[in-house]
């Protein structure tokens, strides 16, 4: 802690704003999850129909992600960030003007607007991270804004116990609520951010911390098709499939704990809560993990992908969930699985910005995440069909992928990147 002291902490100002982004980011798309049950019963949806209303969303999450990210690397993370958060601010509060008459179609449209705009999230996070911080604090550093999802996830369900009647009554304000979180952190964010070599209040030998193991890079923009014959690109991309697995979770979690265990609206607080508190250690230490491998004088390929591999072994029991008749087991194991898919998580996301130079990260970032976004898309189609004609038993299957899938992921990102060589400001690998 002295040394960070005597070089100055400025960063963890800017990391405190990337934690306070995202978790309006996932209190915003984690309400209708918790609502799911009730909304359900208020406006009469079947399977089918939730799984399109979460099928909208990750649609527009996906071309949200080609083309936020690469207008992200062109407009610069300050601005690109306050964009983003604008835009999925006004849709997650359009909500709440869904009538009932429309309620599928206005639901599916707010969510199209709401998955668009938090598509930029996590490109303008990324970006930020690797701007301001050396590739080994980046994992942890990512760990901790990371960690930032699973609070929004927990404030959810609270506020919504707090706020709304099991009949549903006052179900529309939650989602008015992150529009005046949004108006604050804009505010900060504008008066706050600048690039660390160009920031009054980053000293010297910060400055020279935050830059000692990087590429000086020039400000020459890359198009973003640069970036997509590049086999680096698209072993990123396989790793954040399992984006599927953490969006089942969060928008089928509460659904199948009412289905199986007669969870309700009142009383989901504390199962999400035991669920999201063990995601958010597992994010942090997923990231500190690496980290330790790396100060250790291991490589960042054997440390990143040495962390995945104890993070797939980790998810494995969740498998077992759907077969288990204890609720608090299954909650337990839910949760132990979300730990693990935050700490592989962490890893993934810093595999972009070891590999690639900074102005091609969020580009890289959102082609990961649009492949992420349509697994989810798939995952949502089949389960919603499955529930719908075979009951609960298509919960089985759902939990059998997500705690096999990692490890299967893992060693066929290995094979497309068996070494993550890092790249120039030209996207040429570095000579070692």
């Amino acid at each position: 802690m002295s040394n960070t002291k005597k070089i100055g902490n400025y960063r963890y100002r800017i990391l405190a704003l990337l934690m306070f982004a995202t978790t309006i980011n996932y209190f915003d798309r984690s309400i209708i999850g918790v609502m799911a049950p009730t909304l359900e019963k208020m406006f009469g949806w079947t399977n089918t129909d939730y799984a399109n209303i979460m099928i909208s969303f990750k649609v527009a999450y996906a071309l949200g992600m080609l083309s936020m990210g690469g207008l992200i690397d062109r407009l610069g993370t300050k601005k690109g960030y306050v964009l983003s958060i604008g835009l999925w601010s006004v849709f997650g509060m359009l909500h709440a003007a869904v009538r009932p008459g429309f309620s599928v179609i206005g639901f599916a449209a707010a969510r199209f607007g709401l998955g668009f705009g938090e598509s930029g999230n996590f490109p303008a996070a990324i970006k930020t991270t690797a701007e301001w911080f050396p590739k080994k604090d980046r994992a942890f550093a990512t760990g901790l804004f990371n960690a930032a999802t699973s609070i929004g996830a927990i404030a959810a369900p609270f506020v919504i116990g707090w706020i709304v009647h099991e009949n549903g009554k006052n179900w529309q304000i939650p989602f008015l609520i992150t529009g005046l979180l949004s108006a604050i952190w804009v505010f900060l964010w504008l008066r706050t951010y600048k690039k660390p070599e160009v920031h009054p209040k980053v000293s010297k030998e910060e400055l020279a911390y935050i830059q000692a193991d990087s590429e000086v890079e020039n400000e020459e923009k890359l198009p973003w098709k640069s970036v997509l014959g590049k086999r680096q690109t698209w072993a990123f991309a396989l790793a954040k499939v399992t984006d599927a697995v953490w969006w089942f979770y969060l928008f089928w979690g509460a659904k199948f704990l009412a289905e199986t265990f007669g969870v309700n609206i009142k009383n989901i607080a504390l199962p999400f809560f035991v669920i999201y508190i063990l995601a958010d250690g597992g994010s942090i230490l997923g990231g500190y993990l690496s980290g330790v491998f790396i100060r250790k004088g291991w490589s960042v390929n054997r440390a990143r992908k040495t962390t995945l591999f104890i993070c797939g072994l980790i998810i494995l029991p969740v498998a077992y969930v759907a077969i288990t008749d204890s609720k608090w087991l299954a909650i337990c194991l839910i949760g132990l699985g979300a730990a693990g898919h935050q700490a592989w998580s962490a890893n993934i996301f810093t595999l972009a910005s070891d590999v690639f130079p900074k102005k091609a990260t969020a580009s890289v970032v959102g082609i990961g995440g649009m492949v992420g976004a349509v697994a989810g898309i798939v995952a949502d189609f089949a389960l919603g069909s499955v529930l719908d004609q075979a009951g609960n038993t298509g919960y089985f299957w759902a939990f059998l992928i997500a705690g096999s899938c990692y490890l299967i992921i893992l060693g066929l990102v290995h094979l497309i990147m068996p070494k993550m060589t890092p790249m120039d400001e030209n996207l040429e690998l570095i000579k070692e």
